[in-house]
């Protein structure tokens, strides 16, 4: 009984020690796939999976796409599988620094390098995502996670926001 126990306690932590990435981020590696197999055959070749690893985030340079589909390529014509991207983008994902991430998020908003979300800042990014919001909608926005009160989103109050920190 006691060897039972011990084993089953082995293999939980066993279980918990590999981080997984989350469904969401599973049915995102999906669907990348799925959106760049444009003929369908359950394969992607080499601009496939270039265009599709930049859609998840990596922009790997054309030496790093190439090794990766030589060492993903099962059949020798140049092309992965979805179960060796779904593995390969996993692993990417888990890599991934999430304050880089973040940072990177930042600075899409922060196009003038001013380190502030300003509302023309805001302003632009809805447009560009086709949000028809207001400008006292956006300003609401701002001033709701706008923690020392000067009318701009910091680099630290976007941190809290995405983070869920406020």
């Amino acid at each position: 009984m006691y060897g039972s126990s011990a084993a089953a306690q082995k293999a939980k932590r066993r279980t918990h020690s590999r981080p997984e990435i989350s469904d969401e981020q599973k049915q995102e590696i999906k669907e990348a796939f799925e959106l760049f197999d444009t003929d369908k055959d359950g394969c992607i070749d080499y601009h496939e999976l270039k265009v599709a690893m930049r859609a998840l985030g990596f922009d790997l340079k054309k030496a790093e796409v190439l090794k990766l589909l030589r060492d993903n390529d099962k059949t020798g014509h140049g092309l992965m599988e979805f179960e060796a991207f779904a593995r390969t983008m996993s692993e990417k994902l888990l890599e991934r620094d999430p304050l880089e991430d973040l940072q990177r998020a930042f600075r899409l908003f922060d196009d003038d390098h001013t380190g502030k979300i300003s509302l023309r800042n805001l302003r632009r990014v809805a447009k560009e995502i086709g949000d028809r919001l207001e400008d006292d909608e956006l300003q609401a926005m701002i001033d709701e996670f706008d923690l020392d009160q000067d009318g701009e989103i910091s680099e630290q109050e976007f941190y809290a926001i995405m983070r869920d920190d406020v």
